[in-house]
């Protein structure tokens, strides 16, 4: 399972969002804390509607209780940032991978860069400065899950061959 990782996220409606896609794509996700509101509130619920309850949420109280669980299981982390070394399009993603976006105010910590396997952008015009995390993080998994084959087939209806 492809799994995203939010850094220590600042803003809950943006969480909630990324909670959201990933339940309805089937990845998991890690909260690296500490985040600026409180993960088990009511904050961002609204953005996550009905969806949280299906999505596969981990906590990770710091970095590096995050990084001792991800180095046990043999996962390659993935930062996902404005100036990754390559496009996502680009990047020969695998099963299992972390992808992880960083706080929408200050983005990663030099120790998340260091500990980082590679980096992915996704990219843009050379005259904006970035996209919003949720979407970012929603174009950069949808890619990983295509080169993977791991969207969900449409569901059959009635009368449908």
């Amino acid at each position: 399972m492809l799994r995203l990782a939010l850094f220590q996220p600042d803003i809950p409606q943006n969480t909630g969002t990324m909670i959201r896609m990933a339940a309805c794509l089937g990845l998991g996700v890690d909260i690296v804390e500490p985040a600026a509101f409180d993960v088990s509130d009511r904050n961002f619920r609204r953005s996550g509607m009905d969806y949280l309850a299906r999505a596969a949420v981990a906590r990770h109280a710091s970095f590096a209780a995050f990084e001792r669980w991800r180095t046990a299981g043999g996962q390659r982390l993935i930062l996902a940032e404005t100036d990754g070394a390559t496009a996502h399009v680009d990047f020969a993603f695998r099963p299992g991978d972390i992808v992880m976006v960083g706080r929408e105010s200050a983005g990663v910590t030099p120790e998340v860069y260091a500990a980082a396997d590679a980096s992915v952008r996704v990219p843009m015009r050379p005259e904006v400065r970035s996209l919003n995390v949720a979407l970012a993080a929603a174009m950069v998994m949808g890619e990983a899950l295509r080169q993977l084959g791991g969207f969900a087939p449409p569901a059959m209806t009635e009368g449908s061959e």
